[in-house]
């Protein structure tokens, strides 16, 4: 498989999620994505402004979560997060659906709950990947919830938080990568740890995904590279 170091780092969301993380350790993770050139930070809410200090002129982008992790929150809560997020300089969200209504089978709820975020969203050019938590669907629920996503504009479907039992599986990503229309990009998160799992996640078709092990997938990438070179 043909891939650049760079093409790599573009797929990753560095994910500063944990609810443990001190503001040092923000920092740090800010600057670990400006060292490697990520696509972007996906930190929690009330960290976008230290994001946005530390990430100004990097050309790494500050995503924020929205009704994280689980998806329970009401609509109006998820759309006055995402207000609140992108006043605060979020260019990224990244929204949980609904679980137990796609689970309940209340269609129109998931798809109006999407379409809300969707809307002050793109409203100000920010992207919105609808996270749909697989471990907890069945396939066809995977498949509705993505049709779903698409019906209400989301630019991404996400396979899960991280904070689930189960994370992105590669069977997932094939069926979220057909279910959608080219216009839906695919993104995975949990259990993206090394470099052969981002590689098997490209190899299906997905265009980001969210890792914490950012320094040691590249730190691999560019050391094998290196040998590929024949260099020592």
């Amino acid at each position: 498989m043909n891939y650049t170091c760079e093409e790599i780092a573009k797929m990753i969301d560095h994910s500063l999620l944990r609810p443990e993380l001190t503001d040092e350790e923000i920092i740090q993770g800010c600057e670990i994505a400006k060292k490697y050139q990520v696509a972007s930070v996906c930190c929690r809410p009330s960290d976008i402004l230290l994001a946005r200090k530390i990430l100004q002129g990097s050309g790494v982008k500050v995503g924020a979560v929205v009704g994280f992790p689980h998806g329970s929150h009401t609509t109006a809560t998820k759309v006055f997060e995402a207000e609140q997020a992108i006043g605060d300089g979020a260019e990224e969200l990244d929204m949980v659906i609904h679980i137990g209504k796609l689970r309940s089978r209340d269609f129109d709820y998931v798809k109006a709950d999407i379409q809300a975020v969707v809307a002050v969203a793109h409203k100000h050019g920010v992207i919105v990947k609808v996270i749909l938590e697989n471990c907890y669907l069945t396939d066809e629920l995977k498949i509705i919830g993505c049709r779903l996503a698409e019906e209400a504009g989301a630019d991404f479907v996400k396979t899960s938080t991280g904070f689930a039992p189960g994370g992105a599986t590669i069977e997932d990503l094939i069926l979220m990568r057909k279910t959608v229309s080219p216009h839906v990009q695919v993104k995975a998160a949990g259990g993206v740890r090394d470099l052969d799992a981002a590689l098997r996640v490209k190899e299906v078709g997905a265009t980001r995904f969210g890792a914490t092990k950012t320094a040691e997938i590249l730190e691999e990438c560019y050391r094998r590279k290196k040998m590929d070179r024949g260099c020592c």
